[in-house]
């Protein structure tokens, strides 16, 4: 999985014309990153406005939304320990052990929704912990393995 991508239209501040700013969520060397990048057809400003890893601001991460839906990760075998699961949960989300633990109640229940690249980025985490954990995406039910 690549990443995903959306597209968020505003009014130009140079010219008044319509000013297009593309975000993109993936992951990379091992890393969840985003970016943003904009431009205008009308008087050509264009740049790169953000490359961060970690997570995305509110914006980025509700057009992503918009765009593609939310993906829910869930735990999908036995579990035979609740440590590798709390591990990755802090290591790569930066969680407190409460918060972890909430967030592992949530895989062994209804699942984490988020952005698809989130949910994957934290499936091949707990994949290789050996967690059994599958993704959902869309409305249809449809998985990832």
């Amino acid at each position: 999985m690549a990443g995903q991508t959306a597209r968020i239209e505003a009014r130009c501040s140079d010219c008044g014309g319509t000013v297009v700013r593309q975000v993109n969520q993936f992951i990379h060397r091992d890393e969840l990153w985003w970016d943003a990048e904009i431009s205008c057809d009308t008087c050509g400003v264009a740049g790169c406005e953000n490359s961060n890893p970690g997570r995305p601001p509110e914006d980025v991460r509700d057009a992503l939304l918009t765009a593609h839906g939310a993906a829910r990760l869930r735990v999908v075998g036995p579990m035979p320990s609740l440590v590798p699961v709390l591990k990755v949960l802090r290591e790569v989300s930066g969680a407190s052990l409460p918060d972890a633990r909430d967030h592992a109640a949530e895989l062994r229940g209804d699942g984490m929704v988020g952005t698809l690249t989130e949910m994957e980025f934290l499936r091949m985490h707990l994949r290789r912990r050996g967690v059994p954990v599958d993704v959902e995406v869309g409305t249809n039910g449809s998985r990832t393995n």
